[in-house]
């Protein structure tokens, strides 16, 4: 068995990375997990915004990370995923991927021949999902191997 864990720094995530890793770890042949971040400049909740900047609340969440500060980002959670797991006696693999998250991380799903997903979900309110989406219910509807949604 092959697992697939999508992290994004949440509390949910994490959660989603511990349930895989209690499940890999309970088969007769330990299953092996895999840890993907996706890189997209993405909106972000105040960051960069000064304190005191004329913005509306809905401009405070459009705030457009660049991709290097991305990039640094994504890699510091898979790092800390790869020891979360470490720490728990788990060795698992870890990999960035570039784009959409929901998209890029369905393709790797289906490239990478799992046999599950597993990902966490913030419970946005009704308002913000419509405005920010939701990566879990995406992944639900465009995965081509199970998903697990841990909130």
């Amino acid at each position: 068995m092959n697992y697939l864990v999508a992290v994004d720094g949440s509390s949910e995530s994490e959660s989603a990375l511990e349930h895989a890793l209690e499940l890999a770890g309970a088969m007769e042949t330990p299953a092996s997990v895999t840890v993907v971040h996706s890189v997209d400049p993405e909106v972000e909740s105040e960051a960069g915004v000064p304190a005191d900047a004329d913005v509306t609340d809905a401009d405070r969440l459009l705030v457009i990370e660049g991709p290097e500060d991305a990039e640094d980002r994504g890699q510091k959670l898979l790092d800390r995923a790869v020891e979360f797991a470490a720490d728990r006696g788990h060795e698992v693999d870890a990999e960035l991927l570039y784009g959409d998250p929901a998209e890029s991380i369905a393709e790797f799903a289906e490239a990478g021949e799992f046999d599950g997903l597993f990902v966490g979900h913030r419970g946005l309110s009704e308002r913000m999902e419509r405005l920010l989406g939701s990566t879990a219910k995406r992944l639900v509807e465009q995965s081509p191997v199970p998903v697990t949604v841990v909130s």
